[in-house]
């Protein structure tokens, strides 16, 4: 029986790496605390499993000393005001598969001569907060009105994601890595980034948060495209960070999508916080953290109060149970963003893009679903 020549470290560092306890792995591998230990030695066979397991390329186990991987993006996260160290794998593997997808698409730009999108790094960074978003607005097409007469969260924010690729914004909402909804991504640890590009810029979010919180989320991506940065954010409304562009667009985002003046005219100063909150979240369609932070803003919550109110609604919302489901089509779609995947099908339909290559960067194994997608995106096939 073959044996692996792996350091035990190195065994410790893909586990850890995956966030994973010796427990959670230890129906599959009941000899992991002795591989580890150096006790014993896994076979090939046993280490190929291990390396699927904890999502770990199964060469690195064979190198002298743990990799240091660093997201390969400009990373403005701080979890508690401390700089992330570690990039779990999913993460990793979304970044490196958006990039993937907009190098496709910055190619498949090229073939078809579409022009440059003359918005991206049309804004910079420091400037007016107010201007900076109206132009955004403007850009979008973004109707306050329109919004406040969505029925849910969901078709708000539906609304909004076709607006950004209305514009040219390859928008990609996922909660999990590729279809894989045994490893779904974390909000705690990264809630979206952005890939700016004149041709093919990107911004991915985190379906795994709220829809109301993905709203602020894109916002804020948005205005990093504009603003003409590649970056992984904190995203958060309560944040104030100690980097100056995520200080802005975190304002420009909540400018954005709540304008000050249009807030201070919808307060009412004898309603409760808690009732107005909810209909401020309502009438601008963002999460009541948001709203909270506006109605801060506006002058009429102290920041002591604000704190108060803000932490008691995080409690409130963590105890809140999230759907899931839908139409897988539909979901994949969103996933990949609606203009990458109708150019790839068409690119794929027409013979100039591979099957292999197109099922890869969707994430599907079987050409008949990917038939059925093109199907659903009006495509003939």
């Amino acid at each position: 029986m073959l044996r692996a020549a792996v350091k035990p470290k190195l065994l410790t560092w893909a586990r850890e790496r995956a966030r994973a306890s010796p427990g959670d792995l230890a129906g599959r591998f009941p000899k992991l605390e002795s591989w580890e230990r150096g006790d014993a030695v896994p076979t090939l066979k046993q280490l190929e499993r291990f390396a699927k397991a904890t999502y770990t390329p199964v060469g690195y186990l064979f190198l002298t000393e743990p990799p240091v991987e660093r997201v390969p993006i400009p990373d403005f996260r701080t979890i508690k005001s401390r700089r992330v160290e570690r990039p779990s794998p999913n993460l990793l593997e979304t970044i490196y598969l958006c990039q993937q997808r907009q190098a496709w698409y910055k190619e498949y730009a090229r073939s078809m001569r579409e022009t440059r999108q003359s918005f991206v790094g049309s804004i910079r960074v420091g400037s007016d907060v107010e201007a900076a978003a109206a132009a955004m607005r403007k850009a979008l097409k973004f109707d306050l009105d329109a919004r406040r007469d969505a029925s849910t969260w969901t078709e708000a924010l539906r609304q909004f994601i076709a607006q950004a690729d209305d514009v040219g914004v390859l928008v990609m909402c996922s909660g999990v890595v590729l279809n894989n909804n045994h490893r779904p991504l974390d909000p705690e640890e990264f809630r979206g980034f952005a890939l700016a590009d004149e041709l093919a810029p990107v911004v991915f979010i985190n379906g795994a948060d709220t829809k109301a919180a993905q709203m602020f989320t894109l916002a804020h991506e948005l205005a990093h495209i504009w603003a003409g940065q590649t970056a992984l954010s904190d995203t958060t409304p309560l944040s104030v960070p100690d980097n100056q562009t995520e200080q802005w667009c975190n304002q420009v985002a909540a400018e954005f999508l709540a304008p000050l003046d249009v807030v201070r005219e919808e307060l009412r100063r004898t309603e409760d916080l808690e009732t107005q909150t909810s209909r401020l979240a309502r009438r601008f369609k963002v999460s009541t953290l948001v709203a909270l932070r506006r109605i801060h803003d506006a002058g009429a919550l102290s920041r002591p109060a604000f704190q108060r109110a803000y932490d008691a609604e995080v409690r409130r919302l963590l105890g809140l149970v999230k759907g899931s489901g839908g139409d897988f089509y539909l979901t994949q779609a969103a996933r990949v963003s609606k203009r990458f995947a109708r150019a790839l099908v068409a690119s794929t339909l027409e013979g100039q893009t591979l099957y292999r290559d197109a099922l890869r960067l969707l994430g599907i194994s079987k050409v008949v679903t990917f038939h059925e997608l093109g199907h659903t995106l009006k495509f003939g096939g």
